[in-house]
This record gives structure tokens, sequence and C-alpha cells, in this order.
């Protein structure tokens, strides 16, 4: 397999399975039906598990195109492969949302209030406050990546294993991005990954959902820029750090 399939199922796995548990959780009717944040965060925290099994023997599992950023900075993976790897993770969002779409298509039908309909999709805040929610992506980033640095740096990888979630097993991260969630997701959803947001949103402005609404355009650069930015610094201060 090679790394571009290997990202690309990674994540649509990813998301099929974390966007899956949203569906499952607020549409109308699902056996899951107002299950609750703790159903939501745990089953994340294993989409997460799931998608860096899959992908970790063949890309290093980055399923995250700030994870990729980040490593670029710090000058553990290669710049050139940057947007090669973004792309796979942006095309496997986009195709794993897809597929929750068609799976639940039932219960998005018979759900009537559109922010249900969009929540699988995409994130949206608790209380809109564009400032305060850029921060809370950029912190909820910030951990993420900053902390995967520390998990990852007794062993950086191999040359069949490139740098990145992969030398970590997948455990140890799945329970990063779990704790993120119970802790800190409450105030935007926790995107913490631009991938997972945005290519979700692009399918549900694209497809033809009954009784659809606003794909919330106006909010979509916060899930976008907030972790980069995290990330970003996550990456220079572990630059400093470890000169």
């Amino acid at each position: 397999m090679s790394d571009f399939v290997a990202e690309f199922i990674g994540t649509a796995l990813l998301i099929l399975l974390g966007n899956g548990v949203v569906a499952n959780v607020v549409l109308k009717g699902t056996k899951g039906n107002n299950s609750g944040w703790i159903v939501i965060t745990t089953a994340w925290a294993l989409a997460v598990f799931v998608g860096v099994v899959i992908a970790a023997p063949y890309s290093g599992a980055h399923l995250n195109p700030v994870v990729t950023l980040a490593l670029a900075i710090t000058q553990k993976f290669a710049w050139v492969k940057v947007p090669y790897y973004i792309l796979a993770q942006l095309l496997g969002a986009m195709v794993g949302s897809f597929l929750v779409w068609v799976m639940y298509k039932d219960h998005f039908d018979a759900t009537d209030d559109q922010g249900l309909k969009a929540a699988p999709f995409a994130t949206a805040p608790a209380i809109r406050n564009l400032k305060s929610n850029l921060f809370s992506e950029i912190i909820g980033t910030f951990v993420l990546i900053f902390v995967i640095f520390y998990f990852t740096n007794a062993e950086m990888g191999t040359a069949k294993t490139p740098i990145g979630l992969g030398s970590l097993g997948a455990i140890p991260v799945a329970f990063l991005v779990w704790v993120i969630g119970l802790a800190l997701g409450g105030t935007t959803g926790y995107a913490i990954n631009p991938a997972r947001d945005l290519g979700p949103r692009i399918v549900h402005s694209l497809i033809p959902m009954k009784g659809k609404g606003s794909s919330d355009w106006s909010y979509a650069w916060v899930p976008v820029i907030g972790p980069v930015i995290g990330a970003s610094l996550a990456a220079l201060l572990y630059i400093a750090l470890n000169p």
C-alpha cells in the first residue's frame, strides 16, 4: 500500500467512525440518540486508534494536515510530501463523511433540526465568539501536537514507517485525543484537524440532503486556521526546547 493510499484509507475510516458516532447520537430515531458527549469522545478516540492501526505501517499515520505540517516544521518530514499527504487526508475525510450520510440517510431525513443535520459533518461552536472559538482550536491542537512530539521522541520512525503517528503505537494517541475531547472539546467540538472539518463541510454543501441548512462557511476558517496556528506553535516550542 502506498503512503497516499494509506493516508486516504486511514483518514476515511477515522471520519466514518468519528462522524458516524455524532450521527448516531444526534439524529432522530437512531439506537444511540441522546447518548451524550462521553459516547462521542470515546468513539472519536477509538476512531483514531483504527485509523492509526491501518495507516501506520505505510505512511506513519498522520491522518491530519497539521500533524504533517508540524513534522515538516521540525524537519522530521519532507516538505515536498506535505501537499501530497494533505490531499490524501482531505479526500479521505470527504469519502468517510459521504459514507456516514449514505448509512444514516433515513435518520438525516427524519431529523428536522438543520443544526443537528449539519453536526455529523462539521464542527460548530457552543457559543459563537470567533476569537474565543479560534483560541479553543489553537489550544486543543497545541496540546495534540506538543504531546505527540514527546510520544515519538524516543523513536522517530524508520525508512518503511515515515515520521508520524505510526511511531507511537495507536493506544497513546487514542488516549490523547480522548482527553482533549473530554477536557477541551466543549467549546467548539474540537476539530483539531482541518481535513476532519473542511472535507465533510464540503460534502455537506454538495449532497442533496432533504431539508439541508447552511454549511456555515462564515465559521469554516476557524477549524482550519486555529489548528494550523496551534500546531505551528507546538512545533516551534518543541524546537526551542530541543535544539
